[in-house]
């Protein structure tokens, strides 16, 4: 009797241990299974001050706080990027002033060089015109002249012979010191005409000259316009180098990691924090190649944490790395002697999280993955 019941006590535990393996190797078949999991993330970024550089005034977050996308979370001494500005925005001033005052001197120069020319060239051409005409009133005087200077030396013939009255002889003497006195005044009169345009000619030359002086204050305003130009461009890169020393948060998240202490002084591009964004988990699974097969994208997943063993997520599979872990190796192996130990590669698989308490999990966390196999 004691045989028969230990007889069926072995063929019991015979054919649970049969249907244990059976489900183990079935599970197997369906499933890939990996202990070789991490909780990643792809956009965790560590985040520094940029082009500004100096001494940390504040950090307002620690290690594991939650931040907000624009949300300021450490700040450097603004105090000499604003002091050169400070200059900066005085030297502008200072030459917009100059500027102002050299547009001043060309507007009145501008127009009394044109009134002067105009002027000039006015008067140069009203005594010309005048000239003329004293030189026609002087050749009608001379012409009178040999005319009447043939009347008196024939009236003294006449006059010496009684043939006409001796006071028609004096008359015509008259008229000629007359019309002599007519050349000479017009004769003074031309002299001083041209005198006038000898002067009107030099007012010409004068407001030539002067109008010379305009292209050099053109000129010099053009070089006053290209340094205020210059020095509202480094302006404008001091307000963007202020604004820099504001570190801002580029999305909501969480802080990983902080690099630095309030006091010390920081060069640019040194990191600060490293934040982690919401949403952007995932799974990386580095697969063994003797296990990738029937594994797709899309393919379903269920994840197991190491840090919460109560906690199951599940997911799927989105991405399939078309090279294995090693090729990326800091020193890749060397198999073309031909020497080298048969290792099963792995193939970094990627799954997206699609169920679970995301908000309890950390970059870096280990834990075991089961992948269905597609048919």
């Amino acid at each position: 009797m004691r045989n028969k019941i230990g007889l069926i006590i072995i063929v019991v535990l015979i054919i649970v241990f049969a249907f244990v393996a059976f489900k183990w190797v079935k599970h197997r078949i369906d499933y890939a299974v990996t202990d070789a999991v991490f909780v990643e993330s792809d956009q965790m970024a560590n985040l520094s001050f940029y082009r500004a550089e100096g001494k940390i005034i504040k950090l307002y977050k620690n290690e594991g706080d939650t931040v907000k996308k624009g949300e300021v979370i450490a700040e450097i001494d603004p105090t000499d990027y604003i002091t050169k500005l400070n200059q900066v925005k005085h030297q502008i001033q200072a030459l917009e002033a100059k500027k102002a005052s050299l547009e001043e001197k060309l507007k009145k120069t501008t127009q009394k060089v044109l009134i002067k020319e105009k002027t000039a060239y006015l008067t140069k051409e009203q005594v010309e015109t005048s000239i003329k005409a004293f030189e026609h009133q002087l050749k009608q005087i001379k012409a009178k002249i040999q005319l009447v200077k043939r009347d008196v030396e024939r009236f003294e013939r006449l006059a010496k012979k009684e043939l006409i009255p001796h006071r028609k002889y004096e008359e015509a003497q008259t008229q000629l010191k007359i019309l002599i006195q007519q050349k000479k005044a017009t004769l003074q009169q031309i002299e001083s005409l041209k005198l006038n345009l000898e002067k009107a000619q030099e007012n010409i030359k004068l407001a030539e000259a002067e109008k010379l002086s305009i292209p050099e204050i053109k000129k010099n305003i053009e070089s006053l316009q290209n340094k205020i130009l210059a020095l509202q461009q480094q302006k404008k890169d001091l307000e963007n180098l202020i604004s820099y020393t504001k570190l801002v948060s580029p999305y909501n998240g969480k802080i990983a990691k902080k690099f630095v202490s309030e006091g010390e002084v920081v060069p640019a591009g040194r990191p600060i924090y490293a934040i982690v964004p919401d949403n952007s988990l995932y799974i990386l699974v580095l697969l063994e190649e003797t296990k990738l097969e029937g594994i797709k994208i899309g393919s379903k997943a269920i994840i197991h944490i190491d840090a919460y063993p109560d906690k199951e997520y599940e997911g799927e599979v989105f991405e399939i790395n078309p090279a294995t872990a090693a090729k990326f190796a800091l020193v890749p192996r060397d198999v073309t002697a031909g020497e080298f130990t048969k290792v099963a590669q792995r193939i970094p698989v990627k799954i997206k999280i699609t169920k679970g308490d995301v908000s309890v999990l950390k970059v870096g966390l280990g834990g075991e993955v089961e992948i269905k196999r597609e048919k």
